[in-house]
Parts: C-alpha cells; structure tokens; sequence
C-alpha cells in the first residue's frame, strides 16, 4: 500500500457536518452534495479525499461518552501552526481531555464533528515563542 486514497465517514445530518469540514476545519470541496445521487459531500485534505455519507449510522458521541480521545477511533488531520492554534481556540471545551497533547514529533488536539466523528488537528510545526497552554500526555489522562 502506498497511501490512504479516500475515507468516507458515516453523518446523520449532512448540512451541519458538510459546514463544518468545509467552513470550520477549511477542507476543500471537490464535489458539493448537489453532484451526488445520494446524501454525500467530498472534500480533498493533501492528497486524500475525505466523503461524508448521510447513512444514518453516525456514532452520536458527545462529551459523556468519551473520558479519553484515544478510547476512540479518530480520523487525523495534519495542518500548520496557524491553522493549529485556530481550531483550538475555536473548537476547545468541546470536552475534557481535548488536548493540545505532546505526542513527540507533533502537538495533536481533539474535537468532534457535528454528528460526533472524532477528529485529531495535528501541526509538525513548533510555537512561535512560549507555549501559552499546557501539552497534555497520555499519561496525564487517568
């Protein structure tokens, strides 16, 4: 295998989850829901493509479920700092243990789409300057 070629993540409500790739986390659209038969939107992140499939098989988490990111599977995306610190700043207190965590070689920060898909925000790049917020660890996480 040579890459990861495309991901389809199962949505209960396309509208909100369509805004919010497409707006909030700025994927681009490469086929708007209007060019499908069925309820679907497909966007482009590097070279993978993201589709959303209103199936109506979501997971529907939300912060009472999730004590931990890792106890759940997630898609990652990987950005710049500027980009980074800009989905933190707007997407944090979604739930606790969010992040940002220290993961070695690049910060990672968790957040939930409308329909609860869990995502990861990732940046390989250092702050400009002092950390203004604490890097959590798994370790940090009971």
């Amino acid at each position: 295998m040579d890459a990861v070629d495309h991901i389809n993540l199962d949505v209960d409500a396309l509208e909100p989850c369509y805004e919010f790739y497409h707006e909030t986390l700025g994927l681009e659209l490469v086929r708007p829901p209007e060019e499908f038969q069925g309820d679907h939107a497909m966007f482009r992140a590097g070279d993978t493509i993201v589709t959303l499939a209103a199936t109506g098989r979501a997971e529907n988490w939300d912060d009472r479920g999730l004590d931990h990111p890792l106890d759940k599977a997630h898609l990652a995306f990987a950005t710049d700092r500027e980009n980074y610190e800009s989905v933190v700043d707007r997407l944090g207190g979604q739930f606790p243990n969010q992040g940002p965590y220290d993961w070695g070689e690049f910060e990672g920060f968790y957040v939930l789409d409308p329909d609860g898909n869990l995502l990861e925000v990732v940046t390989y790049d250092p702050p400009d300057g002092e950390r203004t917020r604490p890097l959590l660890t798994h370790d940090d996480v009971e």
